[in-house]
């Protein structure tokens, strides 16, 4: 979590645009084998990285094959990753799948930007257990105490016992020892930035390197994106009656498909079908469902003349699927990249279990977006 009065205050975010240094910095992600989370607006996937080769770098496969081929198909996919003191964060595109040491990888596109995402200068993680404390006074005295919480750059230490303010002042050099984890122990000198009757905020001076920056920086990293989807997740999916959103329309002229959708989102908002009559679409908007689904069975002349209606009928004002039934996938991917849908879906078989996962995240982001307005 995030906190106020302590150091590192106003670091806005920043942009890396050279290419020979965003080059630099995958490389180097790529020689540590770094997590990183593959997002879009709806999904979330936790991988790796590999290897670094041409224009596209490689991450490990950790998502089902529904998951790779619909959930990472999205404009709007971009990924995160920590990097020293900095968490960046950049756009790309699935390019396809790779092959290294004989395993398949995921290949993506180097982005053309790195952007360091993180407001202050080092996000604090507050969930860091009963950890003891031991550091110096400015007279060379052992003392002990606990840790509140804990940065890439520094660190709020808690006294159970005695008071800070006996010991220590603003601008004195301690020297702090940390074992946060079996694998994270920071012994590390320090400056004190603040003191409170039982708290202290201290830096660390000179900044932490090498394998322990590298630890510790995945270790935090790894807990604000854990942070970031317990607030996601915690918004409901239910949505309220009134001026917000809701239900969800699909415009087919399938009963067959109808009766498929009912089945899959079972227990979700209330769901209704129109056909391609502009009238019955205009009627089906006015009412404002939070999703819509367009059925794609015809991706002819007609059936995409039919389409560009329906999307400019929706206005950008409701989030769409599209679903194909009978249709390539190739040319449902570039329809819904020409339309900018939400997502695309075949539904010429039944779908896998992250079909609904990608339902629930476009009706919450609706939802969300709706109650921020």
């Amino acid at each position: 979590m995030l906190e106020s009065g302590a150091f590192g205050e106003g670091m806005g975010a920043s942009n890396i645009t050279g290419a020979s240094e965003i080059r630099g910095i995958l490389g180097t992600a790529c020689g540590n084998r770094e997590m990183l989370f593959l997002l879009t607006p709806y999904a979330r996937f936790e991988t790796q990285f590999l290897s670094l080769d041409g224009d596209a770098f490689h991450v490990k496969i950790t998502m089902s094959g529904e998951e790779a081929m619909y959930g990472l198909r999205s404009p709007d996919l971009h990924f995160r990753f920590p990097h020293g003191t900095r968490f960046l964060e950049g756009t790309t595109r699935l390019l396809g799948f790779g092959l290294q040491d004989g395993r398949r990888t995921l290949r993506l596109a180097v982005p053309p930007a790195l952007r360091d995402d993180e407001q202050r200068r080092a996000y604090r993680v507050e969930r860091v257990g009963k950890v003891p404390v031991t550091f110096s006074t400015p007279r060379f005295d052992l003392k002990t105490g606990t840790l509140v919480n804990i940065s890439t750059s520094g660190a709020r230490l808690g006294s159970p016992q005695e008071p800070f303010k006996a010991f220590f002042q603003a601008s004195d050099s301690i020297v702090v020892t940390i074992p946060l984890t079996e694998e994270i122990r920071i012994e590390s000198r320090a400056i004190v930035r603040w003191v409170q009757e039982r708290a202290m905020g201290v830096e660390f001076v000179p900044g932490l390197e090498g394998g322990v920056l590298t630890l510790l920086s995945r270790w935090v990293f790894q807990r604000r994106e854990e942070d970031k989807a317990r607030f996601e997740a915690s918004a409901p999916v239910a949505v309220p009656s009134g001026e917000t959103p809701r239900g969800i329309v699909l415009v087919s002229a399938s009963q067959a498909l109808e009766d498929t959708l009912r089945d899959l989102l079972a227990g979700l908002p209330p769901f209704s079908r129109v056909g391609f009559s502009m009238q019955t679409v205009k009627e089906a908007v006015a009412a404002r469902p939070a999703l819509a689904f367009l059925h794609v069975q015809d991706a002819g002349l007609e059936g995409r003349r039919r389409l560009k209606l329906v999307v400019e009928t929706l206005g950008g004002r409701i989030p769409f699927i599209l679903v194909g039934t009978q249709v390539e996938n190739s040319t449902l991917f570039d329809l819904g990249s020409e339309h900018k849908a939400a997502a695309v879906y075949d539904l010429s078989a039944r779908p896998g279990p992250f079909f609904l996962r990608l339902v629930q995240g476009i009706l919450r982001r609706t939802q969300c977006r709706a109650e921020r307005s």
